[in-house]
């Protein structure tokens, strides 16, 4: 049975990974041919292709974190390797969250309509507000690791006073529980600021819906169907983002089941940077055309290719 269970996990994950790279290299992808077409790039595609070049970054770094603590658990026990798994899992963790919490920025500043004196002074400045918010989340970054490896220091130090020179699973599991614990921690800062765009821009189309509860348009205008797609990336955006909060959360308490099940953890973690950009390419005007003539081509070839189709 947990074989089974292992089988299932390792083609999830393999699966995902494949759909994951596709999509965001597609996106990534496009956004620079029409950079290079067009010699210009607005700040949403700069922000889409930021995005999904980190998280094929990141999906690339989930799978092999996962293939080498699978094949070669030893290898757990080098603090240096402990050290290059947890940086590399956090940098790479970190833009692909924050850059997907600029995005929903992005679209809140965009769409959003308040009357409020800070809101519009954001709204007007956009560009500085998405350059602010990526440089204010490298001082994050910069804690996140320097935390971390102060952590590693400390627990080195301790290990050798009390004659344990071997870092292992079983031995160490409170010392992995901090580690995912700082990781959820530092998490939970762009995921509370995605709750509170949410709330806005629910908020928002509240307002605006009751100031044109009167007017010919109803609710079919173009701004109140801005506020619906916008709030239907954000809602998507939240539902594959609480599935992979809560993937690191239950790591802090349940590192036991980790230890047996870290290929079970790692398909969960990857949903969210594998399946979310798909939901970009579809509500995305540009991207989805590009699929389309995609699609076609792929249909073209195909039909060149075999005879028996007329």
């Amino acid at each position: 049975m947990d074989i089974a269970i292992r089988i299932i996990c390792a083609a999830t994950i393999i699966v995902e990974f494949i759909i994951g790279s596709a999509a965001n290299g597609f996106i990534a992808l496009v956004n620079i041919i029409d950079w290079v077409k067009k010699r210009k790039i607005s700040t949403v595609d700069k922000i889409l292709t930021a995005l999904a070049i980190s998280r094929i970054n990141m999906l690339w770094s989930v799978f092999i974190i996962t293939l080498v603590s699978s094949l070669y658990p030893d290898l757990e026990v080098s603090v240096k390797m402990l050290r290059i798994k947890n940086s590399t899992w956090i940098v790479a963790n970190h833009f692909s969250i924050w850059l997907a919490t600029v995005l929903s920025i992005f679209y809140f500043l965009k769409i959003a309509t308040f009357s409020n004196s800070i809101f519009l002074y954001l709204k007007w400045r956009l560009e500085k507000v998405v350059s602010v918010t990526l440089l204010l989340s490298l001082v994050f970054l910069f804690v996140n690791i320097l935390g971390m490896n102060i952590h590693i220091d400390l627990w080195t130090g301790a290990s050798k006073r009390s004659l344990s020179y071997g870092f292992t699973l079983r031995n160490c599991t409170q010392f992995h529980r901090l580690i995912f614990l700082i990781n959820t921690m530092f998490t939970l800062i762009p995921f509370t600021v995605s709750l509170i765009i949410f709330t806005l821009l629910i908020f928002s189309l509240w307002t605006h819906l009751k100031t044109m509860q009167y007017n010919v348009k109803g609710s079919r205008d173009p701004r109140t169907m801005a506020h619906i797609n916008a709030l239907q990336m954000v809602v998507t955006f939240l539902l594959f983002y609480t599935g992979f909060f809560l993937a690191l959360a239950t790591q802090v308490w349940v590192f036991q089941l980790l230890e047996k099940n870290i290929m079970f953890f790692a398909a969960i973690i990857i949903t969210f940077p594998s399946v979310h950009p798909c939901v970009l390419i579809l509500k995305n005007s540009k991207l989805r055309q590009a699929s389309l003539l995609v699609l076609w081509w792929l249909r073209c070839e195909s039909k060149d290719v075999d005879p028996f189709v007329p």
